[in-house]
C-alpha cells in the first residue's frame, strides 16, 4: 500500500518487551556459530540454566511472553511480507510437542500451521526428499513449524541406511559425497526460502540420555501416557552415541548465517520453553513489523464509511 502522509503512529509496530532480563545474553550460548566446529558434549549442557531465571517465576513469565508473541504474529499477518518458519529437532521425549503446546498457545490458530513429519508415504518416496517439506512451506504473513524436518534425510537415514535403499535413487548417487551434497543442497534450499522473505529459526532440544530415561519410565508408569512409548524408542536408544555424532556433524555443516542452529538445553521444561519463546520473539521484533498504512485517498473513503454507518440506524 502506498505510505500515507497523515499521523499513523498509533499503528506502528508497538514495543513489547519480553518479560525476561538480559535476553540477548541469554539466548547467545546456544547458538551454533556459523563456519564454526563445535562439540555437542562439551559445549552444550544440557542441564543449564540461567541463575536469574527461576522455576517458580517461570509459568507468569512465560504467560506475558506468549501475549507479546501473539502481538506480533499479528503484526506480521498484517504486514504479509514475511513468513516465519520454525524448525524443531530432537531425541525422543526431548519435549518438542510441549515446547509447541505452550509456547504457541496464545497464537491465532489462522496464522499458523503445524507439520509433523514421520516416515515417508510411498507417495513421498516418489518424489526428491525436500518435496514433503516444501509443499508444507508458510504462506506469508504466517508462522509455519515443522515438528521434525527435512533434516531427518540426513539423520535417521544415515543411522539406519536401509531406508536410502526406499528411495529408489540411482545408485551411482548413493556413494561416499551424499551426505556432503545434502548439507549443501540445505543450504542452498534454505537460503532461497531466506532470499524470499522466510525467517528460520531452527531448535535442537538438548536432552540428557539420563533425562530421556526418567521421561521413558513415566510414559511407561502413567497409563495416559503410554501410547507415546513403543519398543523402537528403546531400541534407538541404544543408539545414542551415533545419534550425538550425525546430530554434531549436521551442525557443523547446516548451521549458516541466514539460517542457524540453536542448541537449547532441554533438561527443564520450563526453561526450555522461555528460551525458545524468547528466540522467536528476538527474531520477530528484528523484522520491525508495522501494520500496512493507508493513503489519503484510502482514509477519506474510510471517513465516508463512517458517516454513511453513523446516518444509518
Amino acid at each position: 500500500m502506498p505510505t500515507s502522509t497523515s499521523n499513523n503512529s498509533h499503528i506502528d509496530s508497538p514495543s513489547h518487551p519480553f518479560p525476561i532480563e538480559q535476553l540477548d545474553d541469554l539466548i547467545s550460548p546456544f547458538l551454533v556459530p556459523p563456519g564454526q566446529r563445535i562439540n555437542l558434549a562439551k559445549d552444550y549442557d544440557s542441564g543449564f540454566k540461567a541463575s536469574h531465571l527461576k522455576k517458580s517465576k517461570a509459568k507468569g513469565q512465560l504467560k506475558a511472553g506468549i501475549k507479546t508473541l501473539a502481538k506480533y504474529q499479528y503484526l506480521l499477518y498484517a504486514q504479509n511480507t514475511h513468513s516465519l518458519l520454525i524448525v524443531f529437532q530432537a531425541m525422543d521425549a526431548a519435549g518438542k510437542d510441549s515446547t509447541i503446546k505452550h509456547v504457541m498457545s496464545g497464537i491465532n490458530p489462522q496464522g499458523c500451521q503445524v507439520n509433523s513429519f514421520k516416515a515417508p508415504s510411498a507417495t513421498e518416496l516418489e518424489h526428491d526428499y525436500l518435496w514433503r517439506c516444501s509443499k508444507a512451506l508458510p504462506e506469508r504473513g504466517q508462522i509455519g513449524i515443522f515438528n521434525r524436518s527435512h533434516y531427518e534425510e540426513i539423520l535417521i537415514t544415515r543411522i539406519h541406511p536401509e531406508i536410502m535403499e526406499q528411495r529408489q535413487l540411482p545408485p551411482h548417487l548413493i556413494d561416499k559425497q551424499i551426505w556432503e551434497r545434502r548439507f549443501e543442497e540445505i543450504n542452498n534450499f534454505e537460503k532461497y526460502l531466506v532470499n524470499n522473505g522466510t525467517i528460520i529459526l531452527k531448535f535442537f532440544l538438548n536432552v540428557s540420555k539420563d533425562e530421556q530415561k526418567e521421561r521413558f519410565l513415566e510414559r511407561i508408569d502413567r497409563p495416559e501416557k503410554n501410547w507415546k512409548f513403543s519398543i523402537n524408542d528403546a531400541k534407538e536408544r541404544a543408539r545414542w552415541d551415533d545419534y550425538m555424532t550425525v546430530y554434531e556433524d549436521m551442525f557443523n555443516h547446516t548451521s549458516t548465517e541466514w539460517a542457524p542452529w540453536y542448541i537449547i538445553p532441554a533438561d527443564r521444561k520450563w526453561f526450555t520453553r522461555l528460551v525458545v519463546a524468547g528466540i522467536i520473539y528476538t527474531k520477530l521484533e528484528e523484522l520491525n513489523l508495522h501494520y500496512p498504512k493507508i493513503s489519503k485517498e484510502q482514509h477519506r473513503e474510510l471517513l465516508k464509511a463512517k458517516a454513511m454507518l453513523e446516518s444509518n440506524e
